[in-house]
Formats: C-alpha cells, structure tokens, sequence
C-alpha cells in the first residue's frame, strides 16, 4: 500500500496501522464528534485515516468525519457594490454601498451572510469588519453543539455585525443539516412575496415619471423630504392612481408639515406613513392626530425598545441589520405582535445574500419592503447564495 506522510512529518504504513487505530481510535471518535478543532485535530485526522485503510469504518463515515475535521475559519471582506442609479434619501445620496461579506467555516461547511454598516447608527465598515474578525477565537473554540446562533447573541451588540454573524450562522446550520433555512426554523417556506418598490427622492415631475413606469406594480414606496413633498406626492399618485403607497420621510418632518402632509396623505389613500420625526423627537406623535398608520423605522431597533414605541406608532419596521440578525428579528416580530403592533419587514440597500434571510420574516407580514438588489447595477451570485428573482413587485426565489 506504500506510505501516507500526514502533516507535521507522521508516516503511516502497514507497520503502524494496527497501533495507529487501536491506540488513537478514542482520540479521534471524541475529537471527531465534538467539532474540537485544537491542537488533537492532526492525531484525529491520523487515527481517521488509519481506522479507514483497515476498513473499521465504511467510505460514507469516513468522508462524512473528513468534512467534520475541516478547519475552522472566520472571514470577513468589505465590497463596494454599484447602483443602477442614484439612491437619494432626505439624509443623503448614493451612487454605491459598501456591505461587510462574512464567511464562517466550520466542519467541512460555509456558511455566509452579508450586512451593511450604517453611519445613521455610528457603524463603518472597516469597524465592523474588525469586530468580526476579532471573533475568529471564539468561532473556533465552539463545539459542533454550540455551533448555534442562539448561542452568539451576547458576543455583539444589535447592529451590523451582529447580523452578518447571526445569519451566517443560520446559513451554515442550514447547509449542514441539508435543509432550508425556512426547514430550519420551522417556517413556511416563502413564495411570491408582494414588496414595495422604492421611488427615490427627487423632483415631482422626476419621481413621477418613475412612478409611471411602475404603475402597475403592487405597492410603490415614496422616499419624501418635507419641503416639497405634497407636490411629490400628488405627482406620483397621479401617475400610479392603482398602486397602495408608503411614504417614507427618514425623519425629516417638522411639525408644520406633518399638519400639512397627513390630511393630504389621506385624501390620496396613503397606506402607510414611515418615520416622519427623528427618532429623538417622536414623543410628539402621541399628541398629533392620526389619519395614517405611522411605521417607526429608525426609532424601531430590538425588543430593548418595543415598549417605548406603543402609543406612538402602529407598525414597526422590522430590519436585520437593525435588530443584529434573524434570531432577534424573529423574537421582535413576535413581541411587537404581541403588542398590538402591525409589522413591516424592510432592508437595507444589498445583494440577495443580504435579503434571502429577512424573506423568512414576510410570512404575515403587513407590509414587505425587501426591494434592495433592485438598486444594484448587478446583483451577485456566490457559492452560499443564488439571484432572488423579481416580477413586477413580487420576489420570487431563484
């Protein structure tokens, strides 16, 4: 059979097959399936293949325990991705986003995720990408047991970082069970999923051309501004008068025009009005008039917050990577229902890695806002994820 130099200079032949297996076999069946990657891995990885060569153990075993041995990684790269066109809000414009790729490997799995550091929330993501990196110890001590992301929720706070770490660990629990993520959490698996569709902020007569274009698609959302926006609003409803609307203003509302815009709002059966205060100033809706259902977006986070919400808003606007992930997504979707809160699911501007995970969050939603890769000049695909395919509004996975 000749000789199998493993690393670190051991030799295996004939001569010390039997020793190789007899004496190592216990080392490498705990070190095997424990997921311990320290410093026994080399003696597992010898006693594995020693047990293999005198057929103690079958092929399918011994390719499954192979894989399980594998080395333990953490990766974390910054990529810019391109727009089709600008994206303009009341706060700022873009024309590309910079989103945080992680990649945790483990146990002859990957799995991978995508988040976008915000500096709305103080995020960068050379920040973000360090704090990620800085878990490389902790990612490799875990036992295949703990490889679970109900146990990471304390390593981050809610934010960025925690997102792409939660949902790459979804993706790898996932792909190693060989199950979908929706199996994995015992959802529903989501099909034809109706999202709003962002009109960007500009002109009236700009925003309503790109209203017209889209006229016969579900559900438009209007990014607004304040000064201007009941000329922005009359324009868009003029060219799309079948499509529900959402406005959002991303805080940028004063008193005066929420006295000015509601009314308005009304009159063109505006189905939802995001965010028009800061998130500092929205004590104020307590007070005002409500003729539309108001969403908190910025001033909605994690459940740390929910109870400061109720008696200000009617929906809350559920994001990954504001909540730090899909394990706490899921847990405030469910409280906020609990609290009589409606629910909207919304994303950042990303790829279809980034949006595939909060497709889980849709089911029963009231509103969907998970338009993200269409403002992409070119969504990507990677070895952990496939194009989220759209048709008219309505996501439909590849």
């Amino acid at each position: 059979m000749g000789l199998l130099i493993l690393s670190q200079g051991v030799v295996l032949n004939d001569k010390n097959f039997g020793t190789a297996a007899n004496a190592a076999a216990a080392a490498m069946v705990t070190d095997a399936e424990s997921g311990n990657q320290g410093e026994s891995t080399e003696k597992a990885l010898f006693a594995l293949e020693a047990m293999f060569r005198r057929g103690l153990i079958p092929e399918a075993v011994y390719h499954q325990r192979l894989a399980e041995l594998q080395p333990v990684s953490i990766e974390a790269e910054i990529e810019t991705l391109k727009l089709a066109q600008i994206f303009r809000i009341a706060r700022d414009a873009k024309q590309s986003v910079d989103v945080v790729t992680l990649r945790l490997a483990a146990n002859g799995v990957v799995g991978a995720a995508e988040c976008r550091p915000y500096a709305r929330y103080g995020e960068t993501p050379d920040q973000v990408a360090v704090m990620l990196r800085e878990l490389a110890k902790k990612w490799y001590d875990l036992t295949i047991e703990e490889r679970h992301p109900e146990i990471i929720q304390d390593w981050l706070p809610a934010g960025a970082a925690r997102n792409a770490l939660d949902c790459a660990l979804w993706d790898w629990l996932a792909r190693r069970r060989g199950a979908s993520l929706a199996d994995c959490l015992g959802l529903a698996t989501p099909v034809n999923v109706t999202t709003a569709v962002t009109i960007s902020l500009d002109d009236p007569a700009a925003m309503a051309r790109a209203a017209a274009e889209k006229a016969d698609w579900p559900l438009l959302k209007l990014k607004l501004a304040g000064g201007g926006d009941a000329d922005r609003l009359l324009a868009v409803r003029q060219a799309a008068p079948a499509a529900r609307l959402i406005v959002d203003a991303n805080e940028s509302w004063s008193v005066d025009d929420y006295h000015l815009l509601m009314p308005l709002c009304a009159e063109l059966a505006v189905a939802l009005v995001e965010q028009p205060f800061a998130e500092g100033a929205d004590q104020l809706l307590a007070e005002l008039p409500r003729l539309v259902p108001v969403a908190a977006d910025e001033s909605c986070h994690d459940r740390a917050g929910l109870a400061r919400l109720v008696g200000l808003y009617d929906v809350v606007n559920i994001k990954l990577d504001k909540t730090g992930g899909l394990t706490e997504a899921l847990a405030l979707k469910k409280a906020a229902c609990a609290a009589g809160f409606g629910i909207m699911i919304g994303c950042m501007v990303g790829s279809s890695l980034a949006i595939a995970p909060a497709l889980c969050l849709a089911l029963e939603a009231d509103f969907v806002d998970l338009d993200g890769p269409l403002w992409l000049a070119a969504d990507r695909v990677t070895d952990q994820s496939s194009r989220l395919v759209f048709e008219k509004g309505t996501i439909i996975q590849a």
